[in-house]
């Protein structure tokens, strides 16, 4: 994009991936059809117009948000980023009904004070749009300010993408659905076996397994940002949204937890997300766990880690009890264990190949611990 042009046919899409995860997100956006995504530190891009933008905010299941980068130009100074903002074609994007919020960073740039970059944009807005300014909008646009070049973004997702409209019953410490996704992807799962969490919690990872198989898309019931543009057409959107439907898969998907108040949680959620007819949720311990009849498939599950949720030196005989299980029932599934601590992940016993780099939940940094298949 050059100085002060109007956002072209074709421009720079930024698809928000966890720290670490980058490479199976653009794996995802590539198999999805998008051309020539790329992986970059945060996310992946890929260049493409407005039907682009909702497609990957409907389809994606790994990305946390999708921000369109709608132009950029040069301001060495307050005065010049003052006037450049002022002859920004908002209107071709922005609605002027529609209340927003304005975020600036500022980064080895002569504008230094985001407050006052933030300060300049705002004005601009409102006397060249007639827009309003507010901190508690739900719409946001982003500016970044690198070497003095002023990059202009609109978050066009809204809440993140994680919140699919489905989990509205949530336990402690619940695994996101966008970072659930992305472990089933790393797990090998591209919804043709059966996938069982035996510490389901919330339900997440067996009702985004489900849906993957049953190719549901993962924002299907939920509203976007998007919607708010001048740029959105209703019509092309409903037809985007609401593709033929396709038989529900053979597969069934299992999760168990002891916590009664977790299985109830999780039958409602699927219920919500429309697999009820492909899920099977049941209250035991681990030592009562069986593997479902039928071909083997995948095991994955969240324990407790014991740093915000029970002791830790609690969580040992969980885990040792959990592997024990798994190799004595379990042969020909794969495991894929996620945790904070690896000396628990050792205390199941259980061939795990060296664990993926860190990823941030939670506040903590996660690992995805995984086995081939069991003997």
């Amino acid at each position: 994009m050059t100085e002060d042009t109007p956002t072209p046919a074709d421009f720079e899409i930024f698809l928000v991936a966890p720290p670490g995860l980058e490479a199976l997100l653009c794996d995802e956006v590539r198999e999805a059809g998008f051309a020539d995504p790329q992986a970059v530190p945060g996310g992946v891009t890929i260049m493409g117009g407005w039907p682009e933008v909702w497609r990957a905010n409907l389809q994606i299941r790994g990305a946390s948000r999708v921000l369109a980068r709608i132009g950029a130009f040069r301001a060495m100074h307050l005065a010049q980023l003052d006037k450049r903002a002022r002859k920004f074609p908002w209107a071709d994007i922005l609605r002027p009904d529609v209340p927003l919020k304005v975020e600036v960073t500022c980064k080895a740039s002569r504008i230094y004070h985001a407050g006052a970059a933030a300060q300049r944009i705002e004005t601009a807005l409102r006397e060249e749009l007639g827009v309003a300014i507010s901190p508690e909008a739900e719409f946001k646009l982003k500016v970044r300010i690198d070497d003095d070049l002023c990059t202009i973004s609109v978050d066009t997702s809204g809440e993140s993408l994680h919140k699919r409209g489905h989990k509205e019953a949530v336990n402690k410490a619940p695994m996101r659905e966008t970072l659930a996704a992305l472990f089933l992807r790393q797990c090998g799962y591209d919804g043709t076996e059966p996938v069982v969490d035996p510490m389901c919690g919330s339900g997440t990872f067996v009702i985004e397994a489900a849906e993957i198989a049953a190719g549901l898309l993962p924002g299907r019931t939920r509203h976007f940002a998007f919607e708010q543009l001048a740029s959105f057409d209703p019509a092309a959107w409903d037809r985007m949204r609401n593709p033929a439907a396709r038989p529900h898969p053979a597969l069934r998907f299992y999760g168990a937890d002891r916590d009664a108040g977790a299985i109830k949680m999780s039958r409602a959620n699927a219920e919500r997300a429309g697999v009820t007819d492909l899920v099977q949720f049941a209250t035991h311990a681990i030592s009562d766990l069986m593997p479902p009849e039928g071909k083997p498939g995948l095991v994955i599950v969240n324990p407790p880690y014991g740093t915000r949720i029970g002791n830790k030196n609690l969580l040992y005989g969980l885990y040792a009890a959990l592997g024990q299980t798994l190799l004595t029932r379990f042969g020909g599934w794969r495991v894929g264990l996620v945790t904070s601590e690896p000396s628990l992940a050792k205390a199941t016993g259980l061939p795990f190949a060296p664990p993926s780099a860190p990823v941030p939940h939670g506040g903590l940094g996660v690992q995805l611990f995984q086995t081939k298949a069991l003997r």
